[in-house]
């Protein structure tokens, strides 16, 4: 009974015992194509069934001129890939009597001039307002948070303001990018901020990757903020800065990377056990990536009752046999050492938080055994297309 269960999961739309995994279009690679089509019954059927055919999927469809000839139609549709996108493209290029005039990226065009602003909350309609909210009414204000420094949380944006703070060296899955190219993800972070907690958030790339930097300017630009939100800065050095930062600051911090992805992970898996009848505390769970994500899961794992948790780097098992590895990793070393394909072997969880394409169709038979994967895509997953 166990093993149809743990089968039956892994007959889900994404994975096929080739080790084939099928990409679902999505919107992070949407297009809106904008075709030229004779003004004649079927032709739109035509450009439908020949992205439908290359596994394209479909938005919204709109008319934006028509005569007695031609109608031009903009086509928004879903990919999984950049690749993908170009085989759309081209597919619709092909078919006769049909012009393509533009193609628009929808999701570079969301993020052209930034996708956040600040604004003022209060109208300078007469000179009374003006004089109010800056000099020389302002003075007062700068007097009585002096006199009382605690008035800073009432009279000024501190008590609903955070910083995001990232040096750009581990910008989700894709690595060492910089801070500036890490700065549309740190606007997205403020977005969600704004909408779903609304809490106003602003983006601080630093162009720095020294720690004790890092640690200083954080410090020095506290006084404007209620907490500050660590993001995709790169481990080990992230576990000492928030360390650090919350020893020296009286303001809440948080590195995003490490507990948001472990209170997830947790959730995940209390309820996916329960699917396949195990407890947390019998449960083997192999989890591969031994940064800054990695070692948060486990620890909270751990809370949560696990007992049998083996981690996986770049090099394999964390072993004590081992002398390349750090305080964290040291703290889930098991006794004897391995490959993850040999730990994948007794598992009955794997939880992916690795670089992708880390397994490989030659361990499907390992496969079949494991009751659960939970893989976390950013951006891509773990598992290999081929």
């Amino acid at each position: 009974m166990a093993i149809q269960s743990k089968i039956k999961i892994l007959k889900s739309p994404i994975f096929n015992p080739d080790m084939t995994v099928k990409l679902t279009p999505n919107p992070s690679f949407s297009l809106t194509i904008r075709v030229a089509l004779p003004n004649q019954t079927g032709m739109l059927a035509s450009v439908t069934s020949a992205i439908s055919s290359v596994g394209g999927t479909f938005g919204q469809i709109d008319m934006i001129e028509q005569s007695r000839a031609t109608t031009i139609r903009d086509i928004t549709v879903n990919a999984f890939s950049t690749e993908h996108n170009e085989q759309i493209v081209e597919v619709v290029k092909a078919l006769p009597d049909i012009k393509v005039l533009d193609v628009y990226d929808r999701t570079f065009n969301l993020h052209r001039g930034g996708k956040i602003r600040v604004e003022s909350k209060i109208s300078l309609k007469r000179q009374s307002d003006l004089a109010m909210a800056y000099t020389p009414g302002v003075g007062r204000i700068c007097t009585a948070i002096a006199n009382d420094p605690k008035q800073v949380y009432n009279l000024t944006i501190k008590q609903n303001t955070v910083a995001i703070v990232t040096d750009g060296s581990a910008v989700l899955g894709l690595g060492n990018l910089g801070p500036m190219a890490a700065l549309p993800v740190m606007e997205g972070k403020a977005m969600l901020f704004k909408e779903f907690a609304g809490i106003d958030a602003f983006p601080i790339c630093l162009n720095t990757q020294d720690t004790d930097e890092i640690i200083r300017t954080v410090q020095n630009i506290a006084p404007v903020f209620g907490g500050v939100n660590l993001e995709d800065i790169s481990s080990p050095r992230c576990f000492e800065i928030e360390a650090r930062l919350r020893e020296t600051l009286d303001i809440p911090i948080f590195h995003d990377d490490q507990h948001g992805t472990a209170i997830v992970s947790l959730a995940a898996l209390i309820n996916s056990l329960k699917l396949v009848q195990k407890s947390m505390a019998e449960a083997c769970i192999v989890i591969n990536g031994a940064g800054a994500a990695g070692v948060a899961i486990a620890r909270l794992l751990r809370k949560a009752g696990a007992e049998n948790i083996i981690m996986c780097d770049s090099k394999g098992v964390l072993s004590k046999d081992r002398t390349d590895m750090n305080p964290e990793k040291l703290e889930f070393a098991v006794p004897s050492g391995g490959t993850l394909e040999d730990a994948i072997a007794g598992a009955d969880v794997f939880l992916g938080v690795s670089a992708p394409g880390v397994l490989t169709r030659s361990w499907y038979v390992l496969w079949l055994r494991i009751a659960l994967f939970l893989q976390w895509q950013i951006p891509f997953p773990k598992f290999s297309q081929n």
